[in-house]
């Protein structure tokens, strides 16, 4: 199992630039990044974009992988998406990791001028973008012409330094995402219910995940994938779980998504005062020891 975790696009970068520096100095594997305009509880607090965030800290990095958690559709095309990707993945030297998710009903959702988009509307869109940025980030020219996203003989020289292309990690609770997952994903997101995770009691949480690791196999040989050739990532955060509290609550907490199938743990850099507070002490001390408690 690996560690990760988010960083939220709110530092101005004096500051951002040792955050960053931190999280790799304590040996995550991974710093990702929210892709918003705004979110939620942080409307009316600093906010900076993720593609130029992720471009500092892969300047200020030498090891640690970086990525998007998630980039959508809400406010975002397959072509500018797959320059900018493209980008940062050669100025990282290869660390990029691109997780992608169809956009929620929040602020990114009307931003733009347009109305919100159905749950319906928001799949039918993921399953033209998703397909479209996975040639684009693979292949030297790309015309496609479809009902949502057309990209009319679009230049990818020399694309990312990974090859074939930058790793896309896919959020989805749904048969149609999994499916994407499945045919397009080097990775899978869950963040537990996509209905209401909050509203799960704490012990009925490692059956949503567990169900779904369930579907997503199912999905993968119908596929004919191998369901091992996926990671899967578990975004914390958004439950009523609280694995951050202390080192005995994360290693409890690690070890029981570890047996259900979890290849990848995602945890929230803390910021005080937020949905996101913890004590920053213990939160280090979960980088550097709380996976080794489980060997």
């Amino acid at each position: 199992m690996l560690l990760s975790t988010v960083i939220l696009p709110i530092y101005r970068w004096t500051e951002g630039r040792k955050v960053w520096r931190r999280a790799e100095d304590l040996g995550f594997h991974a710093a990702y990044t929210y892709d918003h305009l705004s979110w939620r509880s942080f409307r009316e607090h600093t906010w900076f974009g993720a593609v130029p965030t992720l471009t500092a800290a892969a300047a200020v990095t030498e090891r640690l992988r970086l990525g998007t958690m998630v980039t959508s559709p809400n406010f975002r095309h397959p072509v500018t998406l797959a320059k900018d990707l493209a980008a940062v993945d050669d100025i990282s030297s290869g660390r990029l990791i691109a997780g992608i998710g169809a956009g929620g009903t929040g602020f990114d959702a009307t931003a733009l001028g347009q109305q919100p988009w159905s749950a319906r509307e928001r799949a039918d869109r993921f399953a033209e973008f998703v397909p479209l940025l996975d040639r684009l980030l693979s292949e030297p020219a790309v015309t496609v012409r479809g009902t949502h996203y057309t990209a009319e003989d679009v230049r990818m020289i020399p694309g990312g330094r990974q090859r074939p292309r930058v790793p896309l990690y896919i959020a989805a609770g749904g048969p149609r995402g999994m499916r994407l997952a499945a045919r397009h994903g080097e990775g899978w997101i869950s963040y537990g219910d996509t209905r209401d995770p909050g509203g799960i009691a704490v012990e009925d949480c490692p059956k949503v995940i567990a169900d779904q690791l369930a579907r997503l196999s199912d999905v993968c040989a119908a596929e004919g994938r191998k369901p091992e050739e996926l990671a899967k990532v578990l975004l914390q955060g958004s439950t009523r779980e609280r694995p951050l509290d202390s080192l005995d609550a994360f290693v409890d907490y690690a070890g029981r998504y570890r047996e259900l199938g979890i290849t990848e743990l995602v945890i929230h850099w803390p910021v005080p005062d937020s949905v996101f507070a913890a004590d920053r002490a213990v939160f280090e001390r979960i980088a550097v020891e709380g996976l080794r408690q489980l060997d």
